[in-house]
């Protein structure tokens, strides 16, 4: 259900509303809007007590929520909601760009990347510690080394850093040096993982998995959600299918689908969505022009001699290149990049 506060209402009747879901047995999660208050209780199919709060002063209405997925749904927040990693704004105006390494590999390799990207337009710095490698035998990552590299670039260049998560063990270190958390494909539906990160307060980034629906996506995310965390970004990544001639399908179809179902930022990945560096700038530029928010792109100083994901990073300069024609687009839909 969501309780649709009156304009004006008081603090205190938002207070009784609130002890008075609690009572009935849901929990409330409340929404502050631009013009009014909303609060969405959770909990119980049976959503037929709390139509009494129809009655409690404060209140305008309390109307049903249809979809499966309750906070994360434009039914209970219309507007977009701005997720903010600490100064840097996902879902306004502005498109946010997320570049760096797919590993944190080396102290010069962290430095030099994170200068170009930060002189390329960037704002946030990617680097992954904690790796998901198919293979056990492949590279794992730095882990608390591989941290405090992205926290001394972040102090040279003033980026914020987002970096993956792989289990709720890894959750104090990573919050002690990360702005954002990242949720990968793989851990897409990784319920305990999910309910876990949505207990902090750090903004979250959750990847599509591979072979997740639009509608498990969302309900991955209201997971994080119904944790007490509203600051969830989603990106699309591409999902698998039959076609081979690239790494994945990268789905731009989801993008005004998603903008359609629910208020949060949506941004996408096009250096895993293709897998080929060449292929990233066209499908950054078609994102924009789909209406995603952002982009996370991976950049390597020496692509060649990556630890990971060579083939899909790219070079400085053609990073550069890439901000170029990703911000003529921003501009021609009516954003700033």
């Amino acid at each position: 259900m969501i309780i649709v506060m009156k304009k004006g209402a008081t603090e205190e009747e938002l207070s009784v509303v609130c002890r008075t879901i609690e009572a009935l047995g849901y929990k409330p999660h409340i929404i502050r809007g631009v013009e009014r208050i909303v609060v969405g209780a959770v909990g119980h199919e049976d959503k037929t007590p709390l139509q009494v709060l129809e009655q409690t002063a404060g209140v305008e209405a309390v109307i049903p929520i249809l979809k499966p997925w309750k906070l994360v749904s434009r039914e209970l927040k219309p507007e977009k909601t701005i997720v903010d990693v600490d100064g840097v704004k996902i879902g306004g105006e502005e498109i946010i760009v997320i570049a760096g390494p797919c590993s944190v590999e080396s102290e010069e390799q962290i430095m030099e990347t994170a200068q170009a990207v930060k002189s390329a337009g960037a704002k946030i710095l990617r680097g992954g510690v904690f790796k998901p490698r198919t293979s056990p035998y492949a590279f794992q990552g730095l882990e608390i080394t591989g941290l405090k590299l992205l926290a001394k670039a972040r102090k040279a260049t003033g980026l914020k850093i987002v970096t993956e998560i792989m289990s709720p063990g890894e959750i104090d270190i990573i919050c002690e040096y990360s702005d954002m958390i990242q949720i990968g494909a793989r851990n897409c539906q990784n319920y305990s993982l999910l309910k876990r990160v949505g207990q902090t307060r750090l903004p979250i980034l959750i990847k599509r998995g591979m072979a997740t629906t639009v509608k498990e996506f969302l309900m991955s995310a209201e997971y994080i959600m119904s944790q007490g965390n509203y600051q969830v970004v989603l990106c699309e990544r591409g999902i698998r299918t039959f076609e081979d001639s690239t790494r994945f399908t990268l789905d731009l179809n989801c993008i005004p689908v998603l903008n359609e179902m629910t208020h949060l930022p949506v941004i996408v990945d096009p250096s895993h969505g293709t897998g080929n560096w060449r292929y990233v700038t066209p499908m950054g530029r078609a994102a924009i022009a789909a209406g995603a928010d952002g982009l996370m792109v991976e950049v390597h100083p020496n692509p060649r001699e990556a630890f990971s994901d060579g083939p899909q990073s790219l070079k400085p300069e053609t990073f550069l290149e890439f901000m170029n024609e990703v911000r003529k687009v921003a501009v021609a839909m009516g954003r700033e990049l």
